[in-house]
C-alpha cells in the first residue's frame, strides 16, 4: 500500500528529533518540498489530505532525512536557504546566512533610505565579508536606487555570491579580496558600510555541528581570545570608506556588543553608538556614525 506524505513525515519529524534537530518539522517540511518541486504550502495541503507519495521520492527523502540526521546542514542538502525573500545558492564553502543577520541587513537598509531622504539620489552602500552576497544582494533587491559594492575574501565564497548575483540579476559590484584593504577609490565617500564579519572567539568551538563541522573556518574566527580582532580591523576600514556622518553597522555575538562598542569608541572615529537586538531579544548589531 503507498503510504501518505503525512505518515512519511510523522516518521521523518521523529527521526530528526531523536537526532537533536532544533526544528524538525520545519526541516522534514522543507525536504518535502525540495524532493517533490512544491512549495511547503503545498506539502503541508496534501499532509492534510493524507495524499500518496510515490517509491522513489520516499526513498529521496529518507536519504535526506538520514543526512540532515547525521547534521548536515539542510541547506547544503537543498542548495539554497531563504535570506528577506530572497532564495540564495549555497553550499559547502561558504556561510549559510542566519535569520538573525536579516535584522543587520534591515539597519543598513534603514541607513541607506535615510541618505535617500536627505537628497543622496545613489546612496554606497559597501557589504565587507559578504560571503554569499546574502546582505548586499538584499539591500539591492529592496533598495534598486543604491549603489551596493561588496568584497568577499575566500575564493569559495565568492564564487557562491557571484552565482547568486547572477541567479537574482541584482546589480551588486563584487570583488575579490581582503576586508581590511577594500575599496581605497572609495575613501571617504561612502554612506554605508554593513558588514557580518567572524566574530566567534579563538578557541571556542561551535556546538553545533552544522556550524562546527561545514561553516568555513573563515567565516566563524574573529582571530583574538574576544574574538573581536577581525571586527575591529573591519570597523577601521569602515572609518576609512564612510563620509562624515555615513553609518556603519556591523553584526556581533550577543555577548561581544560592550567590548566592541568601548573597541570602536575608545578608536575617536565613531559617534551615536548603538546596540540593537535581533528578533529573539539578543544583542545582535552594533551600528554607529562616521565622525568627522
Amino acid at each position: 500500500m503507498t503510504p501518505s506524505l503525512y505518515a512519511v513525515l510523522t516518521a521523518a519529524r521523529a527521526q530528526l528529533a531523536s537526532a537533536g534537530i532544533a526544528s524538525p518539522d520545519a526541516d522534514a517540511v522543507e525536504l518535502a518540498s525540495f524532493v517533490l518541486g512544491v512549495p511547503t504550502s503545498e506539502v503541508r495541503r496534501r499532509m492534510v489530505l493524507r495524499d500518496p507519495i510515490d517509491d522513489a521520492a520516499t526513498s529521496r527523502l529518507a536519504d535526506l532525512i538520514a543526512e540532515r540526521s547525521a547534521r548536515i546542514p539542510l541547506q547544503h542538502l537543498t542548495g539554497r536557504a531563504y535570506f528577506r525573500g530572497l532564495t540564495l545558492a549555497v553550499g559547502p564553502g561558504v556561510f549559510v546566512p542566519r535569520t538573525e543577520t536579516e535584522v543587520v541587513t534591515g539597519l543598513a537598509l534603514e541607513a541607506a533610505r535615510e541618505a535617500v531622504a536627505a537628497g543622496i539620489r545613489e546612496p554606497v552602500v559597501v557589504d565587507l565579508c559578504t560571503g554569499s552576497g546574502a546582505i548586499a544582494l538584499a539591500i539591492k533587491d529592496e533598495l534598486p536606487a543604491a549603489r551596493i559594492l561588496a568584497v568577499e575574501k575566500s575564493e569559495h565564497a565568492y564564487a557562491w555570491a557571484q552565482r547568486n548575483r547572477e541567479l537574482l540579476g541584482l546589480d551588486v559590484e563584487l570583488r575579490l579580496g581582503d576586508a581590511v584593504g577594500a575599496f581605497p577609490e572609495l575613501a571617504g565617500s561612502v554612506d554605508v558600510v554593513v558588514s557580518n564579519p567572524p566574530y566567534i572567539p579563538t578557541g571556542q568551538v561551535p556546538i553545533d555541528p552544522e556550524v562546527r563541522n561545514h561553516d568555513p573556518e573563515l567565516a566563524l574566527y574573529g582571530g583574538s581570545a574576544d574574538g573581536l580582532a577581525i571586527p575591529r580591523l573591519v570597523a577601521a576600514r569602515a572609518a576609512t570608506l564612510l563620509k562624515p556622518g555615513g553609518v556603519l553597522v556591523m553584526e556581533h555575538a550577543d555577548a561581544q556588543g560592550p567590548g566592541l562598542s568601548r573597541a570602536l569608541a575608545s578608536a575617536g572615529e565613531w559617534f551615536d553608538l548603538v546596540d540593537h537586538r535581533d528578533l529573539a531579544g539578543r544583542p545582535r548589531a552594533l551600528a554607529g556614525r562616521r565622525a568627522c
